[in-house]
């Protein structure tokens, strides 16, 4: 369930943090850094004379001998040679550089020439003293003076976070230095976070359950004059896209309290001990805003149990749930923060995180059932134009199993769909449409099949649609189609059920895996071979199989027992199994389910072939028109024949029933 009302935006800036009128912004870091870049280059370039040329010891003797040099400066390391007026204003008039003064090049000490060379020619000479203490001092302070303005610069920046973080306010968390120990948490500011209980629908259980939260948020003393204590933690458990996180902003909503929304994930960092400064900085703003509501999102990336056998440690991830552990033990029920917290994954928390006094209340949030996923589609719709004649209960019966997000992307996909159709309102057509979409995929128009296989195809959901049609427990079928969609279908048989079902039987499961082989024997039947196209519905049986042999008890050889795999999900994909059977066990299991598999299979065959002409006809009807649906499948599901009693119990070599009540002999038990 998406909120898709109008919500108060979340401020980028955490809690006790402003951003208006801060003197310690952007604006001043980069005025900084361009006062010590300007430095730098000023530095660097009145190190260098202006108007001097450096060239080539050789050719500043040459300059010599042609009588091009007037006087000589000579140092420890260079000579600069200064050219009479006549070569300067020849060099000046040639390259046309009015700030030429000089010729400077390296001093070649080995050369011994030199000096006689200056005396011969009659060049004035002098020679500068040797860099001692002095030189090294200002060559020194050239390299220090940077250092000296870097440290001033660093030493500003760390004051300013320091005023900020001492005053909660200008730069606290989102200074771009220091600020990895700030949390991350989003601040809904009052009144609460714009999404209230009407916006919420489908888990009226988990609603009654969180009222009494808002209750002590609102009236805290309704609870304290007795000496009672509300759970500091309630944990939000259920399947992925149910509205635990809407319903945790309806909570802060009704109660009209500020309420700090994160994800677990926003807790860990590559650095060592971020992670619990966050949740100490998290709970202390908390606490400077009761009454309010922390929602922690994601619960399991940081509440993982601690000490995985040595496969799953982490220690940074273990700082911070301890860090969390001792948050939540440290601060007073009654000073008015409750932590709210979301997971699917509720079997990998730690064990100290749901003991009394942390999370020891836990609100499931549950797949809606379909008067849930009624009042889910009105709530969505209150937005959307719907056309008058639209039955949203319809709509609710036509997604068994969908949760909240799943029907605000049906909403949103139907609504878009009439928009691509030029319609005025949305109609169920389009619903329909989205539901498919949902469902089986995009619909692939470009992939085209070639005769031979649009006639397995066809031949193949036919065979589906007509065992189903034959089975007393199996779902009647809504549509049949042999268009392409999604990645891998080639064309789908939708199945609606009736009504909601928690509990599943055991002739209902044999009617599923039947109607699943239905696709393989119609092919069987009609080509005498079989395709690949099959997979998927042989992945799904073998499933159902094992699970009703190895875990389910629904197999007298292998008795009431269940054999589940309970390995751990880290072990899987190293390859290792913590199974605890033998191998023998298992050979059995794996004997029974091929056998089971191989009678419901000779079932279905008997089915198709009773309805032969049948089955001609529908996959004929097929490749014509490549959808059935409505009054003409109606009417082609009319003529299906069940097998009777006799002929089922011949197709299987004995009664259903005696498949599961009946010992085997060789069964060894």
């Amino acid at each position: 369930m998406e909120d898709f009302q109008k919500r108060t935006p979340p401020s980028d800036t955490p809690a006790g943090t402003q951003q208006a009128g801060s003197p310690f912004n952007r604006r001043t870091i980069w005025f900084l850094v361009f006062v010590i870049l300007g430095t730098l280059l000023a530095v660097s370039y009145f190190q260098t004379p202006v108007g001097v040329e450096t060239i080539a010891y050789s050719e500043l003797k040459d300059q010599v001998r042609a009588g091009q040099v007037e006087s000589v400066v000579l140092s420890e390391a260079s000579i600069v040679a200064t050219p009479t007026q006549e070569a300067l204003e020849r060099v000046r008039l040639e390259s046309e550089d009015d700030a030429f003064t000089a010729w400077q090049s390296a001093r070649v000490r080995a050369d011994e020439t030199f000096i006689p060379l200056l005396e011969s020619r009659g060049v004035t000479y002098e020679a500068l003293p040797e860099a001692g203490c002095a030189a090294a001092g200002g060559m020194m302070w050239i390299w220090m003076l940077p250092m000296l303005m870097l440290f001033l610069f660093w030493s500003f920046l760390l004051r300013r976070m320091n005023m900020a973080n001492a005053g909660g306010g200008a730069g606290g968390a989102n200074s771009p230095v220091m600020s990895f120990g700030k949390s991350r948490a989003k601040l809904y500011a009052e009144p609460g976070t714009g999404v209230t209980f009407e916006d919420v629908a489908g888990v009226d259980e988990a609603k009654e359950e969180l009222r009494e939260i808002i209750d002590f948020l609102r009236e805290p003393h309704k609870f304290t004059r007795l000496g009672g204590k509300v759970p500091k933690g309630v944990l939000l458990v259920g399947p992925p896209g149910t509205g635990k996180t809407l319903l945790a902003r309806a909570v802060a909503g009704e109660a009209e309290v500020p309420f700090f929304n994160l994800s677990g994930s926003d807790f860990v960092e590559m650095f060592v001990g971020v992670g619990a400064a966050r949740v100490r900085d998290l709970f202390q703003q908390a606490q400077d805003n009761a009454p309010c509501i922390i929602f922690v999102d994601e619960l399991d990336a940081i509440g993982k149990t601690r000490g995985g056998g040595g496969f799953q440690g982490n220690e940074e991830r273990e700082q911070t749930l301890n860090a969390l552990l001792v948050e939540m033990d440290g601060f007073d029920a009654k000073s008015g923060v409750i932590i709210l917290a979301a997971t699917n994954r509720p079997e990998v928390l730690d064990a100290a995180l749901l003991r009394s006094g942390r999370f020891d209340r836990q609100v499931v949030v549950d797949r809606p059932d379909k008067k849930g996923r009624t009042h889910i589609l009105q709530v969505h719709t209150r937005s959307v134009l719907v056309a008058s004649g639209v039955d949203l209960e319809l709509v609710a019966a036509q997604t068994p199993g969908f949760v909240g997000a799943d029907l605000a992307n049906i909403v949103n996909e139907a609504a878009l769909l009439a928009a691509r159709k030029e319609k005025h309102a949305v109609e169920l057509e389009d619903f329909q449409d989205a539901i498919e979409r949902v469902i089986a995929g995009l619909e692939k128009k470009s992939r085209r099949l070639n005769q031979k296989e649009q006639n397995i195809v066809a031949y193949h959901e036919s065979g589906h649609a007509i065992v189903a049609g034959a089975l007393a427990e199996a779902d009647p079928v809504h549509k049949i189609s042999i268009v392409s969609r999604g990645i891998g279908a080639l064309g789908y048989t939708l199945q609606l059920p009736i009504e909601d079902r928690y509990l599943v039987t055991r002739s209902e499961l044999y009617d599923k895996i039947c109607m699943l082989l239905g696709g393989r024997a119609a092919e069987c039947v009609v080509f005498g071979d079989v395709s690949s196209g099959a997979s998927n519905d042989l992945q799904r049986v073998t499933d159902i199989a094992r699970r009703m042999v190895a875990e389910y008890g629904m197999n007298e050889r292998v008795g009431n027992l269940s054999y589940g795999d309970d390995s751990n999900t880290y072990l899987k994909s190293m390859g290792m199994s913590s199974r605890q059977y033998s191998d023998h066990t298992a050979e059995i299991i794996d004997h029974e389910v091929e056998q089971l598999v191989a009678r419901l299979f000779k079932k279905t065959l008997a089915i198709l072939e009773k309805n032969l002409d049948l089955l001609h006809e529908m996959a004929s009807r097929l490749k014509e028109d490549e959808v059935l649906e409505g009054d003409a499948l109606m009417t082609l599901m009319s003529r299906v024949v069940a097998l009777s009693e006799s002929e089922s119990t011949n197709a299987n070599g004995r009664s259903e029933r005696a498949i599961y009540t009946e010992p085997d002999a060789s069964s060894g038990h």
